[in-house]
């Protein structure tokens, strides 16, 4: 029998599940893994264990094969004996109704997929009115195909049909609505309600947009974790939250920035990450049309991520699906401080990757691709931060001219010419 011994509130221990397939190699799964495990981090749990399966596709029944979660269920029981118990499973993949409620009748744990993970720290994220409902119905889509599983252990209540001879009970005479029918359409009045709140969140956005005069509109966009919002503090001289955790920016924060002559309005966005879902997208629209509206595009990425490449990719396919694909765009490559590189020896005949490129040398590599739309910086030790801001004033400078061809810099100087 255990003992009950009052002690500090332990964090949640988290076990992950990914799959290994035809379209995601081992490399790849183990970058989603860490990914996921930044997520559990960010959400306040702590990985004790990862699994991992090669599977074509996902099991349609339990994501995994059967082995594998039996071989998880032994784990967790091992845990338990152990007293280290394991509070959650996390599948790298979004699972369905029935995928989940067969999974917790084998493990008989909590268990989350990556999507619900997203929405939890989205939810604790919230600050604003306008966060809060966005992530409350992001919640509300997840969970709508998923509710039959809440309610599987119901029968239906009435089911008669009153004076045709019905056997429904008395009092219960009349649609004979199931708990899981009742609880779909709350679920549905709640969202409609949802939406008309941020159709009228939307409008006053509009408004807030209308009345900010003739200004260049720059928005901070790329994969969360980058760096934007120490970017943001940088330009504008203002304290937006930035933390090294992920989503540390939902509510979209948009400052007036001077550079020299030149005023401009600057706006941090909530980050991208892979696997977004949809829905997650649909419900932040009125925070992303500060993307679709913007003049210029400042893509912040993550140099000394190993796999920035892929991010670049996620958050360009990701502008593409809201509609602010081909817009004027600079590539910004941040923590170029934190870069680091594997030197090989001399003997070593074995063909160099990626992983061994000096920072000098992708810098050419890019330049050479994007020509002069690309800046390296570190926003953290403010180096190149000088050229960042010239080259930064330059290109709004042209499409003020282009945009407000009859209206003159607030603040003439030297450099109005």
């Amino acid at each position: 029998m255990k003992e009950f011994v009052i002690s500090e509130v332990q964090a949640e221990t988290a076990v992950l599940v990914g799959l290994i397939t035809q379209t995601q190699d081992e490399r790849k799964t183990n970058e989603y893994l860490d990914e996921l495990a930044f997520l559990a981090d960010t959400a306040g749990a702590v990985v004790v264990k990862r699994f991992t399966q090669r599977l074509d596709q996902a099991n349609s029944v339990t994501y995994v094969g059967k082995g594998k979660l039996e071989e998880i269920s032994r784990y967790i029981r091992e845990e338990e004996e152990a007293e280290r118990e394991v509070g959650m499973v996390i599948f790298d993949d979004e699972l369905s109704a029935k995928q989940i409620r067969n999974i917790e009748a084998e493990l008989k744990v909590k268990i989350l997929d990556r999507t619900s993970l997203i929405l939890d720290i989205f939810a604790m994220r919230a600050q604003t009115a306008n966060a809060k409902t966005q992530v409350e119905l992001a919640q509300y889509r997840y969970m709508l195909p998923r509710l039959q599983r809440l309610w599987t252990h119901l029968e239906r209540q009435g089911g008669g049909s009153g004076a045709g001879g019905g056997k429904g009970s008395v009092g219960l005479r009349g649609p004979g609505e199931t708990q899981l029918e009742m609880d779909r359409r709350i679920i549905l009045n709640r969202m409609s309600l949802l939406k008309e709140r941020l159709a009228e969140i939307d409008k006053q956005k509009a408004t807030q947009r209308k009345n900010r005069g003739r200004l260049i509109r720059v928005a901070l966009v790329g994969y969360t974790n980058v760096g934007k919002s120490t970017l943001m503090n940088l330009l504008a001289k203002s304290e937006v939250f930035a933390e090294n955790k992920l989503f540390a920016t939902l509510d979209t924060t948009v400052r007036k920035v001077i550079i020299e002559n030149l005023p401009f309005l600057l706006s941090d966005t909530v980050g991208f990450i892979r696997k977004l879902p949809t829905d997650l997208v649909d419900s932040f629209k009125s925070t992303l049309d500060e993307v679709r509206e913007a003049d210029l595009l400042l893509h912040v990425v993550d140099i000394s991520h190993p796999d920035f490449e892929e991010q670049i990719e996620v958050v360009n396919k990701t502008l593409a699906d809201i509609g602010a694909g081909g817009k004027p765009m600079m590539i910004v490559f941040n923590k170029i401080d934190a870069y680091t590189y594997i030197q090989k020896d001399e003997d070593d005949l074995t063909p160099r990757t990626k992983a061994n490129w000096t920072l000098e040398e992708l810098m050419r590599t890019w330049m050479a691709k994007m020509e002069d739309n690309c800046l390296f910086i570190s926003a953290r030790e403010r180096t190149h931060l000088e050229e960042f801001k010239q080259t930064v004033y330059q290109r709004v400078k042209e499409l003020h001219v282009q945009k407000y061809p009859y209206n003159d810099f607030l603040y003439q100087n030297e450099y109005a010419e």
